[in-house]
């Protein structure tokens, strides 16, 4: 049975991504459901698929999923010839910690650089909290790439769940000019190059709908 996957709007919603570019990139075969956020009827249809009322939600048969991190922890079990989690003990220890701390932490970063694919605002101010998120996600980026950069050039050598929950960061450095140092900016390269990440970026640019409670504006 082919998995369902809820998510919201491509060009904001970034919990939405990180499942998607799993299945997507690693080739796995799923059926996609995309609803507007914050409109009536939304809420009514993601509760009709999850307790949570929030996407990411997968179907799996009678298996339902929700919270990103959860649906790529489901996607490794449910795939391991994906390999979507190092093979390495140490590594794959790493890898859970910097997903997990992205998974819990950047509330500034969040708040102040929201996913918006269309958007290009390099003159909006940030605050101090915001920059020192920032940093730390490049200070993340740089010492993988440093540590796994012999294994090849995502975060952990291959592509991981790592590089899932970190993709939507890729899209909010570019919209607000963030600019990183080199080994982040290499990096963000080769993510932004990523087919499946082009083809969600397709997809937001394409999309009717503007919705003002997920953009910001000053």
């Amino acid at each position: 049975m082919t998995i369902e996957l809820l998510i919201g709007n491509k060009n904001h919603s970034s919990w939405s991504l990180r499942p998607w570019l799993a299945l997507e990139h690693a080739a796995i075969p799923y059926r996609e459901k995309v609803i507007e956020l914050y409109r009536e009827g939304s809420r009514k249809t993601i509760l009709s698929w999850s307790p949570m009322g929030k996407v990411p939600v997968i179907r799996d048969g009678k298996v339902v999923v929700w919270d990103s991190l959860s649906i790529l922890e489901y996607l490794a079990e449910t795939f391991p010839e994906a390999a979507l989690w190092p093979a390495d003990k140490a590594a794959r220890a790493h890898a859970r910690s910097i997903s997990a701390e992205m998974h819990s932490s950047f509330r500034a970063l969040r708040i102040e650089m929201p996913m918006d694919i269309r958007a290009m605002k390099p003159d909006l101010p940030m605050s101090d909290e915001a920059l020192a998120d920032a940093a730390r996600v490049d200070e993340i980026w740089s010492d993988c790439r440093t540590r796994y950069d012999a294994v090849g050039p995502f975060l952990f050598g291959s592509f991981s769940i790592a590089d899932a929950m970190y993709a939507p960061v890729v899209f909010r450095f570019r919209s607000y000019g963030y600019t990183p140092s080199p080994l982040a900016q290499s990096y963000m390269a080769l993510m932004l190059n990523l087919p499946a990440m082009k083809k969600w970026e397709e997809a937001a640019l394409k999309e009717p709908w503007v919705n003002e409670n997920l953009e910001r504006k000053s």
